[in-house]
């Protein structure tokens, strides 16, 4: 075997470009592509594709024209595939994965896994002991009120390995962690053993990078000026030693970038603390090294790997309440009055704010003063009306709001046809299961069910990680200059259930040493003012040049149920960049303008 696997990612989401797994494949040598589509998001998403067309159905159907568009040339050149389209129903994608071979007239080994759906076994696990209390919230399952409507655990890399190992040329994945992608091809190229947990955490962060597809290659990328051109992006490649470390890479004649920047960027992505857990490792990532080898090649290495949690994580997705949501615009001057007396009539002409279980009212202050046109005067006022009762919201709703008009304060104009949008939401409920109920359950064609026991079940002794102590560096000190924070800082955000995490890094020693020092939690409060009412953790990653922020609960129920306008904190950190702030005129390129 080489001492190298190159594993590319065509995916990052449910949606994402059609062509990313042509361009990856003949674009230059691979050995595994890989497909990530499961977001918490796409699991409700899921489940209402599959409550709609019927129980044959639940899983991510573009897989399937992308896989006609390569299966022949990966089979003809022995590039495995791995992905996770089978979301709440694999088996039946294998069955339709099957179809599409014959109709093409190639022959390939298809494998799919489950044991993630623990939505029979719900009943008899909480009569065993577990609570799944909710981990935004602490709430108990069982008297929530909202019987669960899916019910999966993310599962780890082992069942993927199997796979491989007997053979797989495809292997369909259910709920499996973004990362166990990455790890099961890099355990079955170098043949890596349960415990070997530097080397797992080496994949599990060059999973981690890799699993949003281009957005590791200049996408959503802060200082979006060093992107030489968005046109074309070029989709990830990570090449994987047989220590795990590892280099990020793009095919070449592609668009984007990737950088120190870039790369750095996507680690901070949705995590929490720099132990990133895994059921089968927990990566520091406050160990690694990452350098720029060269054009579009960054070498990330030295990730050290503690044994995972007694836990696996399960995403149930629970029936919510029916929400509807209405936006106006308003325009001109007083909009704070405007907005004051339009929201009293139209809640009177609904029959009374006590109608509703909750009616949440943001006003989006976009308007200009002394607008230069029409549309840099409007501001946006949104209402939602929640109900458990679907009754009193609907059509009649929409038409209540449309009569008003032409008697209500000058300047409104609707949006989204002037109506309501909305229907019954459905609440991610995130909860933690004992391992020792967890089994995978790999199934390859012509060979029988082989069941794959997690780590946490082999009794294997605890190794644990020590990360040194890094000398801290004075901040620099002297005359300060107001600047943009975006100017000097990168940033990105996402989100983590019902919370949001923002990472910041700077790009020198010295600039990391006045952003340890100068953003606490209560400056992020301070300059996030929308952000202030949350509990805060601040981490700190050196090594990165980097902090990590996780403010808890922003995101309520999670993506599918909120009421925020960004209902994925994507833009959070691009906000924080606009905020002014006073550092050391030393700190200031010259290009740092407002």
């Amino acid at each position: 075997m080489s001492q190298v696997v190159r594993i590319a990612n065509c995916s990052g989401y449910y949606g994402d470009r059609l062509d990313a797994a042509r361009q990856l494949v003949e674009g230059g040598p691979i050995d595994v592509l890989t497909g990530d589509y499961l977001a918490e998001l796409t699991m409700s998403i899921l489940f209402d594709q599959k409550k709609a067309r019927g129980e044959k159905m639940g899983y991510v159907g573009t897989f399937l024209k992308q896989l006609e568009d390569v299966a022949a040339i990966c089979l003809e050149r022995g590039v495995k595939i791995v992905v996770n389209a089978g979301g709440l129903n694999p088996r039946s994608l294998a069955d339709e994965v099957e179809t599409l071979l014959r109709r093409l007239g190639l022959t390939a080994k298809v494998a799919w896994i489950d044991g993630d759906d623990i939505l029979p076994d719900l009943a008899s696990l909480q009569d065993a002991g577990e609570d799944f209390l909710n981990l935004d919230t602490g709430e108990r399952l069982d008297v929530a009120g909202r019987p669960p409507l899916t019910a999966n655990v993310y599962l780890g890399a082992w069942g993927i390995k199997e796979a491989l190992d007997q053979g797989a040329d495809i292997v369909l994945c259910p709920r499996v962690t973004d990362a166990a992608l990455v790890i099961g091809p890099a355990a079955w190229k170098f043949g890596w053993k349960r415990d070997d947990y530097d080397a797992l955490a080496g994949a599990l962060a060059a999973g981690h990078v890799i699993e949003c597809g281009a957005q590791c290659c200049g996408g959503n990328y802060s200082f979006f000026q060093e992107v030489p051109s968005f046109r074309n992006v070029g989709y990830p490649i990570a090449e994987i030693e047989a220590d795990g470390s590892f280099t990020i890479t793009k095919h070449p004649g592609t668009g984007g970038l990737v950088s120190v920047g870039t790369v750095t960027a996507q680690l901070l992505y949705e995590i929490s603390s720099p132990a990133y857990v895994n059921p089968d490792v927990i990566a520091h990532f406050d160990t690694l090294s990452i350098v720029q080898e060269g054009p579009d090649r960054v070498r990330v290495s030295g990730c050290r790997g503690s044994s995972p949690p007694p836990t696996h994580k399960v995403c149930f997705n629970t029936p919510g309440p029916w929400k509807q949501s209405f936006e106006v615009c308003l325009t001109g001057l007083d909009i704070g009055k405007k907005a004051e007396i339009y929201l009293d009539q139209l809640l009177d002409n609904f029959g009374g704010r006590e109608r509703f279980d909750d009616v949440d009212v943001q006003l989006i202050r976009s308007d200009k003063s002394d607008a230069a046109s029409n549309e840099e005067a409007h501001a946006v006022l949104r209402v939602t009306l929640t109900s458990r009762d679907p009754s009193r919201l609907g059509r009649l709703l929409s038409a209540k709001a449309v009569e008003i008009g032409l008697a209500t304060i000058p300047g409104n104009v609707g949006r989204g046809g002037g109506g309501f949008s909305g229907g019954q939401t459905i609440v991610h409920w995130p909860a933690l299961i004992d391992s020792r109920r967890v089994v995978e359950r790999v199934h390859v064609s012509g060979i029988d069910v082989i069941e794959v026991m997690p780590t946490q079940r082999l009794d294997l002794p605890d190794v644990g990680v020590q990360v040194p102590p890094q000398v801290p560096m004075r901040a620099p000190a002297g005359p300060v200059a107001s600047v943009p924070f975006g100017r000097l800082f990168g940033t990105r955000s996402g989100d983590k259930g019902g919370h949001a995490n923002c990472g910041v890094w700077a790009k020198t020693d010295e600039g990391y040493a006045f952003l340890r020092d100068f953003l606490t939690v209560d400056a992020f409060r301070r300059l996030c003012p929308d952000m202030a009412a949350y509990d805060i953790d601040r981490y700190e990653m050196p090594n990165l040049r980097a902090l990590n922020f996780l403010v808890r609960g922003v995101l309520a129920g999670g993506a599918s149920s909120n009421n925020r306008l960004d209902r994925q904190a994507k833009s959070l950190g691009e906000y924080l960049g606009t905020r002014m702030i006073e550092v050391p005129v030393s700190l200031v390129p010259s290009s740092a303008t407002v």
